[in-house]
């Protein structure tokens, strides 16, 4: 896999760390450089750590399922895009109040919004890509966008209105309909 992709596919897999980086920095109402870090910290991390467990598990049965692996990528980046897509259009914008910053608080939100990073690991125990590159630009472009995402919430204080989920779940859709065309092309 080129770097290119890989970097699209870790921008699309970051935006639902990005929007919840939103929320919190919201919720903070002003920057704080240890707060901020710990947030993408967490998000890094995850989103870091699940591709190489999908990756795994992906791994393990590829013998099995050699011959269909580019349609399991479509159908899963198909899935995660529109499940992300109809995320943005069905959620309500108020944001709950709670303690972003609480490690129990962190955990759950790291691990909701890094379960379409262990889907897309499962893609890539069915492709050639080397994993621990891949994890790597997963973690480090979610940390940044999350660092960043919450250092301008903070700094202009209002709910910013991007809609970084639609365009995340477009993203994978897009990469999944290039995995299965490029598979088509290559193989008749």
């Amino acid at each position: 896999m080129e770097f290119l992709t890989l970097l699209i596919i870790a921008i699309g897999l970051a935006m639902d760390s990005v929007t919840v980086s939103i929320s919190c920095a919201l919720i903070l109402y002003k920057f704080n450089f240890k707060n901020t870090f710990r947030i993408a910290l967490f998000m890094g991390v995850f989103q870091g750590t699940m591709p190489i467990i999908g990756w795994w598990l992906g791994h393990s049965f590829r013998v099995y399922i050699e011959a269909y692996d580019h349609w399991i990528a479509f159908i899963i980046l198909m899935f995660l895009g529109a499940r992300m897509i109809y995320q943005h259009i069905t959620t309500n914008d108020d944001f709950k109040c709670f303690d972003p910053t609480s490690y129990k608080t962190l955990t759950g939100l790291a691990i909701a919004t890094s379960i379409d990073a262990l889907a897309v690991g499962i893609t890539f125990g069915l492709i050639e890509i080397s994993l621990i590159t891949a994890a790597l630009v997963i973690g480090l472009v979610s940390f940044i966008l999350s660092f960043l995402a919450i250092y301008l919430a903070s700094k202009f204080k209002q709910k910013l209105k991007f809609p970084f989920e639609l365009v995340g779940g477009i993203i994978l859709i897009l990469i999944g309909v290039k995995i299965l065309i490029e598979h088509i092309l290559n193989h008749g």
